[in-house]
């Protein structure tokens, strides 16, 4: 995304230039604009050897595109190929002339030496970050320490045990993420592995794990990408949950305003709890994402219909909802960008939740903001200061929760 912002920043920089340097159009400059839009596409998709070999081809057919050498440059760069990127550098500096900020940028990339490894120059990205934080309800314990059952002359209130109550605790995490481009098929491996560990209340330690396949497609302006995916976490030691998924996600050729983007996408996923079998469903979801990038941030909205069907008698069985999102990354200078997160979900069960106990529609209603600021050390190291907030409010008062951390994480890309 970082990569993707820098360019259309860079592309809104240059501008004057490009008027300047570019003949009027015409149809063969029509198709250079549509390579190179092409070529901006794959950069964004990390896809940097098949970028670099379309704006190769783009300064070839025209000279005088400043926004594709300077893109070949960064691209070189990012891949490890010092000597030609500084090459390409030197080549646009004396071709074109340079706003503080083009100036600024190519500083930037020049004191990063270019020289990732391997791994990267091949298209894959790494990312590790190591956590430390402090939640003050761990396991999600209760708001209200009372709590009823049972209907008419059975209806009797109890007290929660401590156990079920709020336990704040500290914890340390360990996530690390990676992404590969499987040659030139279109189709890219994604693995994750994260770790959490809490400094008293050891039951509530969870791991998980995910491997997934994507493949990206192009027919006529729309453009499809599927991803399948398996997942496992444990809590406390133990396996808790066993996920399958399947994503499909559209990108049709719509009429948008510049820098405006619209898909539409679905999810099935199937969940297995290996200890609490009554709880395994099927969840379905529909919805579409869009999203507009500035030159200096992006802005996303999500509305998600969803559909959850159980497959063992849960409480409550099948329910039905929905989920929407806001998200929000700027870029405040070269080293500092802000994010910010807003998200709602909503479930209606179909049935009471339990006969004689609890007579009652569960209503589930769960809000969550997060707020962040990402502070770049030295090319590749970052720190994350984070806030969350989760506030889950339900028609039922023993599932009803707050919860609010604030982490500090360290952060290490393409290492």
């Amino acid at each position: 995304m970082k990569r993707w912002l820098a360019h259309a920043a860079l592309a809104a920089a240059l501008s004057p230039c490009l008027t300047q340097a570019q003949a009027p159009a015409n149809e063969p400059a029509a198709e250079q604009e549509m390579l190179y839009q092409s070529a901006l596409r794959l950069l964004a998709e990390g896809r940097l050897e098949d970028a670099a070999a379309m704006l190769q081809r783009v300064v070839s057919q025209e000279p005088r595109h400043a926004g594709a050498w300077l893109d070949l440059a960064i691209s070189q760069c990012e891949l490890g190929n010092a000597a030609e990127a500084e090459r390409l550098f030197r080549t646009f500096e004396q071709r074109f002339p340079s706003p503080p900020g083009i100036a600024e940028t190519i500083s930037r990339y020049r004191a990063t030496g270019c020289g990732k490894p391997a791994s990267t120059r091949q298209g894959s990205t790494w990312l590790l970050a190591a956590t430390r934080g402090r939640d003050d309800n761990v396991n999600q314990g209760a708001s209200d320490p009372r709590f009823t059952i049972g209907t008419g002359s059975a209806h009797t209130e109890y007290e929660l045990a401590p156990a079920f109550l709020p336990k704040p605790d500290s914890f340390s995490q360990l996530g690390v993420s990676y992404l590969r481009p499987l040659g030139n098929s279109g189709i890219s491996l994604i693995a994750q592995a994260y770790g959490r560990w809490h400094d008293h209340e050891r039951a509530q330690d969870t791991t998980s794990a995910l491997g997934a396949l994507e493949h990206t497609w192009k027919a006529g302006g729309w453009r499809l990408r599927g991803t399948a995916a398996l997942g496992y976490v444990t809590l406390d030691g133990i396996l808790y949950q066993r996920q399958q998924q399947l994503q499909a996600r559209v990108t049709p050729p719509l009429k948008l305003p510049q820098n405006a983007e619209f898909a539409l996408y679905g999810n099935l996923n199937h969940v297995n709890y290996p200890t609490r079998s009554a709880y395994d469903g099927n969840t379905l979801e529909l919805g579409g994402v869009y999203g507009y990038r500035t030159m200096h941030g992006l802005s996303q909205a999500t509305l998600t219909a969803l559909r959850d069907d159980s497959t063992n008698g849960r409480p409550g069985g099948d329910r039905k909802g929905w989920f929407g999102s806001l998200q929000w990354y700027g870029e405040v200078n070269d080293r500092f960008s802000l994010e910010a997160g807003l998200t709602h979900q909503y479930w209606r069960s179909d049935d009471i939740y339990s006969a004689g106990l609890i007579e009652t529609l569960r209503l589930q209603q769960s809000t969550t903001l997060r707020a962040a600021g990402n502070w770049l050390l030295r090319p590749h190291t970052s720190v994350v200061l984070e806030w969350r907030g989760t506030f889950n409010h339900e028609n039922i008062s023993l599932f009803q929760y707050n919860s609010r951390a604030l982490q500090l994480s360290l952060r290490w890309d393409n290492f």
